[in-house]
């Protein structure tokens, strides 16, 4: 603990966000990093508590506290404070693959486990941890750490999300030949086409992938397995295979209207518009454009969020965003919601915060349900049909919605972005390699064993756990590098 009395004489500072009204204008990253200084400061607000709930990764009320991957939050806390950034980005590294983007994306529920925000606002984490990897990359202190001897093993994984590359890196720190497929044209999987550029630079995305490269990792973009190649034939090839596809089934809205021109999931939209910024910066027009549109996103996540932040800049007339669900309260509730578990109350990220700057309103409709998109006479969107809902007891412990009579309402759209989760993985590669399915349609595997019923088949991350944070890809793509390395040699050096 570095400073004893800093929890007592620092306030919180966060890194600051450009202005609204200037991002909008670009494509750059939102956050910009404090100065040194200051970020020394925050890491003295660090208590370095005698049983510190931080990095320590638990579900709780379905919501995660404290760090999946086990981050040694308190350390390179104290680190930071003493200026000794080369040792705080050493203990970084030793839980985490990947900083800079857990830095930029993750909601961070660390700071829900944080000691210090029983009674006041949790230490800065999240912005700790990406002054220690940002600065680590400006300094040339993160470099290609090749393994130092091979075994002849060989293994193949197919995805490159977060789960993907966090268990090819591993398995090749540990001698292993492993080859990553990916049937996008770049490497990233959500990371890359999911996030907007906005909330992750994909030069840092891809910075981290050249460094794998370097590392020895094979990379096969363009080939989907399952068509390109059959995954029988992959199974055949390699020593083990890792499936980490992702959840990448989209949950769909199947009411009147559905088919019309104008209604896409989140999904098609993101992708298409980050690949054609990186391909001609937004000029070869491949991508759905909400340029003078009237959006409407289904959806309250982080999804909609970025569908809301893109629509703003693509030039949208105006853009509003639904929810089902209640509006949470705008303060934590400290009885029903106690620390530590994650803070259910009101958060306004930064696409809500553009849309208010240039909108003038908070773009988000709370319990509202969608009942029919409405269409003209050349099977065009003109309009989306909604009513408000009250959640009521389904008789079997859980809650449903109801409509509200006389709350019908019609809202002109030209364009509905539906991003309301995902399903599970698509089922192609299961299908073909006879991998069982869980209740939820993901492939079935124990969490920190990952083996499925087919020999040598692994699988992790979403396609295993289903839709969830990046830092849980992470600890299941480092946890199923560890049993295939145990699988291959019969022990395993990784952590």
């Amino acid at each position: 603990m570095g400073k004893p009395t800093g929890f007592l004489e620092y306030v919180r500072q966060t890194n600051p966000m450009r202005p609204p009204e200037e991002r909008v204008n670009d494509w750059n990253e939102v956050y910009v990093l404090r100065d040194e200084q200051t970020c020394r400061e925050q890491g003295a607000r660090c208590m370095d508590c005698g049983v510190p709930f931080c990095h320590r990764g638990e579900m709780m009320q379905g919501g995660a506290s404290g760090c999946p991957i086990n981050n040694l939050i308190p350390e390179w806390n104290d680190l930071v404070y003493r200026g000794r950034w080369k040792d705080a980005l050493n203990r970084l590294h030793h839980t985490n693959n990947l900083p800079e983007v857990t830095s930029r994306v993750c909601p961070a529920p660390c700071q829900a486990g944080c000691v210090r925000s029983i009674n006041e606002p949790a230490v800065t984490i999240h912005d700790n941890e990406r002054a220690i990897i940002d600065n680590g990359f400006a300094q040339g202190w993160v470099v290609a750490e090749p393994p130092e001897v091979r075994t002849d093993k060989t293994v193949a994984v197919i995805g490159s999300g977060p789960a993907g590359i966090c268990c090819a890196q591993q398995l090749n720190r540990a001698g292993h030949h492993v080859t990553v497929y990916e049937r996008a044209d770049r490497i990233g999987g959500l990371m890359m086409y999911g996030i907007p550029n906005m909330k992750l630079d994909k030069k840092v995305m891809q910075r981290r992938v050249d460094l794998m490269a370097e590392e020895g990792i094979e990379f096969k973009t363009g080939v989907e397995v399952g068509k390109d190649i059959s995954a029988v034939e992959l199974k055949k090839q390699y020593d083990a295979v890792v499936l980490a596809t992702g959840a990448t089934k989209p949950r769909d809205l199947p009411v009147e209207g559905r088919d019309l021109n104008g209604v896409y999931f989140a999904m098609q939209f993101l992708h298409a518009n980050t690949k054609s910024l990186l391909d001609s910066n937004l000029e070869d027009g491949n991508y759905i454009s909400a340029k003078g549109k009237k959006v409407v996103v289904i959806g309250g996540g982080d999804t909609g969020t970025d569908c809301v932040g893109t629509s703003l800049r693509h030039g949208c007339e105006s853009v509003t965003q639904l929810e089902i669900m209640p509006k949470p309260d705008a303060d934590r509730n400290r009885v029903s919601n106690p620390w530590p578990q994650w803070p259910a109350n009101l958060k306004t990220d930064y696409g809500q915060q553009e849309a208010i700057a240039l909108q003038g309103r908070d773009p988000r409709n709370f319990s509202v349900m969608t009942t029919k998109f409405e269409g003209d006479a050349e099977g065009n969107l003109v309009a989306i049909h909604t009513v408000e809902v009250e959640w009521v007891d389904n008789g079997n412990g859980g809650r449903m919605p109801k409509a509200v009579a006389g709350t019908e309402k019609r809202t002109e759209a030209d364009l509905v972005l539906l991003a309301m989760g995902f399903l599970g993985p698509e089922d192609v590669v299961a299908e073909q390699l006879g991998v069982e399915r869980d209740v939820r349609s993901n492939y079935k595997a124990d969490h920190e064993v990952y083996t499925t019923n087919v020999e040598k088949v692994f699988a992790c991350g979403d396609s295993r756990r289903g839709q969830s944070l990046v830092v849980w890809a992470i600890n299941e793509g480092r946890g199923c590098a560890r049993e295939v390395d145990k699988f291959l040699m019969g022990d395993t050096v990784l952590p």
